[in-house]
């Protein structure tokens, strides 16, 4: 049995090393099936390799978010601008035409709400892989809480819906979700990561941190990041830049584009850094452009 006694104190992550393809592009995903790699395909750019996330599924816990009080008002006109849509199936379904091209990342486990001061109890199962797939879901997002008390039962629901994913062609992301006495260190996101990915989700959600380069070697599929809490806009494009300089294959954004002053703008400059490598002051020029023309 594995334990944390006598390992070895040095690390080696090769970064000089890029990850081994063999023959398609979605880090760690080469010996998937067929279906399960179209619908990755239809997540990151086979351009860039990366994706951008537009995350509005704040709701299921908070209730009405600033900035989200009416979604069939505020996200339907970013769609454009985003190759997936991460919400819950409640809020795709009645406020999200069916028409839409972008991809479908469908959270499935529900936690408890902001009633309560621990939130990380590990939930249940809030949308069945029967459900997914009635959704046409294109991916499956589990928040799983590492360093809490619900840690054992999260990970349980993440390796079931990831052996459920598997069955029938839909990913799983696994969503870090931080415990109240853990850090947003490098040495957290580098367990987290990988205990994510080692239970079977196919992609990975996380926060960046300093030595971000190490935790994305580290992880065997790709990483996308979470937005987290608003910044001023430039403040956001320099972590995402940062975040895709250094490994990340996306972002998962939600309140740094819909309660920016121009969430267009922000979700178009967000999309530039992400799949054609602008700086932060090339895709602040193009935020502003934007929010100009209003």
């Amino acid at each position: 049995m594995a334990d944390n006694i006598g390992n070895k104190a040095a690390h080696d992550y090769h970064l000089d090393v890029p990850a081994v393809q063999e023959g398609f592009y979605v880090k760690g995903n080469a010996h998937c099936a067929w279906g399960m790699k179209n619908r990755l395909a239809r997540m990151f750019r086979p351009q860039s390799g990366n994706t951008v996330m537009l995350a509005f599924d704040h709701g299921y816990i908070m209730g009405p978010t600033a900035g989200l009080e009416r979604i069939d008002l505020v996200i339907p006109p970013l769609v454009p601008y985003v190759d997936v849509l991460m919400g819950t199936r409640g809020v795709i379904r009645s406020c999200i035409s069916p028409t839409v091209p972008a991809a479908k990342c469908v959270r499935v486990t529900y936690d408890s709400t902001v009633l309560y001061d621990d939130m990380s109890n590990g939930g249940g199962i809030a949308c069945d892989i029967d459900s997914a797939i009635e959704m046409n879901a294109d991916c499956m997002a589990v928040q799983t809480f590492i360093g809490a008390p619900g840690e054992s039962r999260s990970l349980e629901l993440l390796a079931r819906t990831a052996d459920a994913g598997s069955r029938y062609g839909i990913p799983t992301l696994g969503v870090v979700a931080v415990g109240k006495e853990m850090a947003r260190t490098e040495k957290f996101f580098l367990l987290a990561t990988r205990v994510l990915a080692e239970n079977g989700a196919n992609v990975v959600k996380s926060y960046y941190c300093e030595g971000f380069e190490r935790v994305a070697a580290a992880c065997p599929v790709p990483i996308v990041i979470a937005g987290g809490k608003k910044l001023p806009e430039l403040e956001a494009l320099e972590m995402a830049y940062r975040a895709i300089q250094e490994g990340a294959h996306g972002v998962d954004m939600g309140r740094n584009i819909f309660q920016s002053d121009s969430p267009a703008g922000m979700a178009q400059a967000i999309g530039k850094v992400v799949h054609e490598g602008y700086t932060p002051a090339q895709a602040h020029e193009v935020y502003q452009e934007v929010k100009n023309q209003r």
